[in-house]
């Protein structure tokens, strides 16, 4: 993990800072660094309440930027969820394959939800190098396709040195392995994923994978019924407030 990277506040309110710790502090215990791995457990041991509020301080960090590659669904989606995660995290993969996959289907491909991607490599070197090749995939729009292949079953097992992102970029169909070995090692690359590294940061983020559903936080791999609940919420609230 770069020692440069920022990790103050961000100018919240008090309250909402406290809010958004809970990104890092519920699921600190089941995805801190040094924490063993565990193959068994089917999701973080964090609880979450979707009923908690939202708040609009949080709600505005969903950047709503409709060539963004590292996102998914309509910009004007009446519910964002920006999602904090490693590449390295294996709460992360579950999610990615248990849980993702079904929240587009249901509400991604209804226009609903928007779903958008911030790099956070909390797991050292190849955590770092593994957010980098991501974005570099995103520049030929085959961001989800590397997403998909660095989350397969079995995947992080085989590291993320340079040869294997190389083997992940041809798997997801990415044309030029050329301008992807240039853009990875890119002083833009580590520019993007430094700047999704300090906003997770100056939440209070430290561990993966955290979510922001319209700005309230949901920590750890939750069963699908969680983000279900705080989806609608947010979709009512959203309705409701004219959006």
């Amino acid at each position: 993990m770069s020692s440069s990277v920022s990790r103050k506040p961000l100018a919240l309110g008090a309250g909402v800072l406290a809010a958004a710790l809970l990104l890092g502090y519920a699921s600190y215990t089941a995805t801190r660094p040094d924490a063993p791995s565990s193959g068994s457990s089917s999701v973080a041991d964090v609880s979450a309440d979707p009923r908690s509020g939202a708040y609009s301080e949080l709600e505005k960090l969903a950047r709503r930027d409709a060539k963004d590659p590292l996102a998914i669904g309509r910009a004007d989606a009446p519910v964002v969820m920006v999602e904090y995660a490693d590449f390295q995290c294996g709460y992360c993969g579950k999610f990615a394959r248990d849980t993702e996959p079904e929240l587009v289907k249901k509400y991604v491909e209804d226009g609903t939800l928007r779903i958008e991607w911030r790099n956070f490599p909390i797991f050292g070197e190849p955590s770092e190098s593994a957010a980098r090749a991501a974005w570099a995939a995103g520049q030929q729009g085959r961001f989800w396709q590397f997403h998909a292949a660095a989350y397969a079953e079995g995947a992080k097992e085989l590291g993320f040195g340079k040869d294997r992102l190389t083997v992940l970029a041809r798997e997801a169909g990415v044309g030029d392995l050329d301008r992807f070995a240039r853009d990875l090692d890119s002083d833009a690359a580590r520019r993007a994923v430094t700047k999704d590294q300090e906003e997770a940061y100056g939440l209070g983020a430290t561990s993966t994978p955290s979510f922001l559903i319209n700005g309230r936080p949901v920590a750890g791999a939750q069963p699908m019924q969680t983000f279900t609940e705080a989806i609608e919420a947010a979709k009512e609230s959203a309705g409701e407030g004219g959006r």
